[in-house]
């Protein structure tokens, strides 16, 4: 079982991706337990490529950050960061309004590697657009 760092909340983690990436995207983190991370983003017109899809870029985002959040908030004691060193998306369906949800799972929480799935889908129907996994590398103080 993990270890949710006490110094990370739902608050702090939309607080930090505010004036970032995740935070122009609307991304919002709205559940952390251990192991698990979910969130969402309302689809805006910025979230959509020239051919009027839903752009993979910003599913990647999503995932991606739900990702990153899920690690800092689980980082072992002593951690000072992280990075990714590996994702790989499969991209199943698409939508052009609505919102998309995402929930990341920890597949692997160890001291110097974080492996996480996430699944997004679209929030209204449950229906899956794609599948993530990220490795993350713990970065410890020198």
């Amino acid at each position: 079982m993990s270890k949710l760092r006490s110094d990370v909340s739902l608050e702090t983690l939309n607080e930090r991706g505010k004036e970032y990436l995740p935070g122009y995207l609307g991304i919002q983190v709205i559940d952390l337990q251990p192991n698990v991370l979910r969130s969402r983003m309302p689809i805006q017109k910025l979230h959509i490529a020239p051919n009027e899809f839903l752009h993979a870029a910003s599913v990647v985002a999503l995932a991606d950050t739900s990702c990153g959040y899920a690690t800092i908030a689980h980082l072992p004691d002593g951690a000072q960061s992280f990075t990714t060193i590996e994702l790989k998306s499969n991209h199943l369906g698409t939508v052009t309004e609505g919102t998309v949800a995402c929930v990341a799972t920890a597949q692997h929480l160890g001291r110097t590697t974080q492996v996480w799935d996430a699944e997004v889908t679209d929030e209204a129907s449950g229906r899956k657009l794609a599948l993530f996994r990220c490795t993350q590398m713990i970065l410890w103080p020198r």
